[in-house]
């Protein structure tokens, strides 16, 4: 079988500026990758702490929000401190879900989209 390697997961997103700077200031992610096409933008969003990256998709015409359903699909991601990632996201606004007895928590991104804060690899 050939060598495979996890590289990113996909989110469709409403308003991308919004998107953009949610990821920034939640998780210091940047843009390291940007496609234009006729209709779409793709936005692959990463920093120096890791390989794995998020692809936001921006398709232009879209007007309404995304239906997630009741997937339960997320996005972890580890901190080393946190106790600062909690006070940060806290003063955002953005936490939705918080287990204390698992060391985790969730917060919720501009288009609905939960995800995890944890300290376990």
């Amino acid at each position: 079988m050939p060598a495979f390697k996890m590289v990113h997961n996909n989110l469709n997103v409403l308003d991308l500026e919004k998107s953009l700077d949610f990821y920034y200031k939640a998780f210091g992610l940047k843009t390291v990758r940007r496609v234009e096409d006729d209709g779409f933008t793709l936005c692959f969003l990463a920093n120096e702490n890791g390989e794995h990256q998020i692809e936001l998709t921006w398709l232009h015409d879209r007007t309404e929000p995304y239906d997630l359903g009741d997937n339960e699909i997320h996005i972890g991601f580890w901190t080393d401190d946190i106790e600062a990632a909690h006070k940060l996201h806290e003063e955002m606004g953005i936490i939705c879900f918080e287990n204390p007895h698992m060391g985790i928590y969730f917060v919720e991104d501009p288009d609905g989209y939960w995800l995890e804060v944890t300290t376990t690899k």
